[in-house]
């Protein structure tokens, strides 16, 4: 199962670089100059989790493999892409194939690299980039409207519902609201997923800090919280540069030098962490001798919907899940002292998989 957040933003903000960083390698190829990036670069990366090397040391594991998450660096966006200017056309098409979004928005002076607005201003950016989108939705919604009236008036049932749904978003969108501020209920989610809104993705702000601000901001990226905390969305402050120099260094070079700078850990953990996060993804583990594994699935999964990830089979035979909370198995030393206290559960088809469950799987071959 796998999960993407496309990184978007304009040309020359560091998009590029931090891809780079997150990747550890030179996939995208970095430069001071427009549509460096033409074709999507995908890096998939591990969803850092301390809780995975515990249960690894308590189930003596030999092998430790973190769930991941997908990244795409897409081409950098300039104002008219709905209209097909720059790389518009593909620009957009390659984000209808992510899950979430992250805008790095530049929030760092450097007379050396060029903006192609000649100006310094974040939260501007993130308007252009959301725009063009809104623009692009706004198009393909008022594009399908006079097919679905003519299925309407002939009572087709589907045809009368996305009616209704697109015609309470196409106000919003005019007003300049992106899709994902609507009033969407549980029954309409499905539905509102099939129209394939760019503007109904998740949204996360990257500010991309100059290395002085790396562990406190700045004023650029303080006026792109204040509007994230508006929105309700996320909002990770991080410094392409540190990051790049990070991915050069050892473990030992990298603690060494993150607090010469005070920062905690890599902004990158931070982003990967809220990456996940925003596309709503929850983690449980498998862990015994052989090995201690993180799987990545979707808040509000059943047990045998979380089986099927591990394999097919697992989940067409499921009968049950032995499951253990994270904090259980830790304070009890493992799945032995687990059972013996009475903390492992038989859970059956209806049970939701929590965040940190350990879990073995019963199922018929």
């Amino acid at each position: 199962m796998g999960f993407k957040c496309g990184i978007v933003g304009l040309p020359n903000v560091g998009k590029s670089t931090l891809f780079n960083a997150l990747t550890e390698s030179a996939a995208a190829q970095a430069a001071n100059y427009p549509f460096c990036t033409i074709e999507p670069n995908v890096g998939d990366v591990p969803v850092p989790d301390p809780r995975l090397e515990t249960l690894a040391d308590i189930a003596k594991s030999a092998q430790v493999l973190p769930t991941r998450l997908t990244f795409v660096d897409i081409a950098g966006l300039v104002r008219g892409a709905s209209k097909g200017e720059g790389l518009g056309n593909k620009f957009l098409a390659h984000i209808r194939e992510v899950d979430a979004i992250a805008y790095v928005l530049r929030c760092f002076e450097d007379t050396d690299v060029v903006h192609v607005d000649g100006k310094i201003d974040p939260v501007a950016d993130a308007d252009t980039i959301e725009t063009e989108l809104m623009l692009a939705d706004l198009e393909s919604l008022e594009r399908r409207v006079e097919t679905l009236e003519k299925k309407a008036r002939g009572q087709d049932k589907e045809a009368k519902q996305a009616l209704a749904l697109i015609e309470r978003i196409l106000p919003l969108l005019r007003d300049g609201k992106p899709a994902r501020f609507a009033e969407i209920s549980d029954e309409e989610r499905q539905l509102f997923r099939t129209l394939g809104l760019l503007t109904a993705k998740p949204v996360l702000y990257v500010c991309n800090v100059d290395e002085a601000s790396a562990a406190t901001g700045n004023d650029f990226s303080a006026k792109v919280e204040a509007r994230a905390a508006n929105e309700g969305a996320g909002c990770v402050t991080i410094s392409a540069k540190i990051e790049s120099e990070l991915a050069e260094l050892d473990t030992e070079e990298r603690k060494a030098y993150l607090a010469e700078l005070d920062l905690a850990e890599p902004g990158l953990n931070r982003l990967i962490r809220e990456g996940y996060k925003l596309l709503d993804l929850i983690t449980y583990f498998t862990a015994g001798p052989k090995e201690a594994r993180a799987w990545t699935i979707p808040k509000g999964t059943r047990a045998p919907q979380a089986a099927g990830v591990i394999h097919t089979d697992f989940e067409t035979g499921f009968i049950r899940a032995e499951t253990i909370a994270y904090d259980d198995y830790v304070a009890l030393g493992g799945e032995t002292g687990a059972r013996d206290a009475g903390k492992m559960h038989l859970e059956g088809k209806d049970y939701v998989v929590q965040d940190g469950d350990v879990l073995h799987f019963r199922f018929a071959n």
